[in-house]
């Protein structure tokens, strides 16, 4: 008799590899958490560097919103 195993595409009934199907999905959530933080943060201390302080203090608070929004995310 003729085997009749899907080898084709996923669309067709082929197997699909779920545990790297996963290990995208939460790669791509982690970039998408962080890459937000550290846009927030730029925008944040670029803001106050601009309007109360200077470079020193924007880059400072910088540091200070990637380290706890780091924490929070976790």
């Amino acid at each position: 008799m003729a085997d009749h195993t899907p080898t084709g595409p996923v669309e067709l009934g082929a197997k699909m590899d779920y545990a790297e199907h996963d290990r995208t999905y939460a790669g791509f959530l982690r970039l998408a958490k962080y890459g937000s933080l550290f846009c927030l943060a730029v925008l944040l201390a670029m803001a106050f560097g601009f309007f109360a302080g200077g470079f020193f203090s924007g880059f400072i608070l910088f540091v200070l919103i990637l380290a706890v929004g780091a924490f929070i995310l976790r």
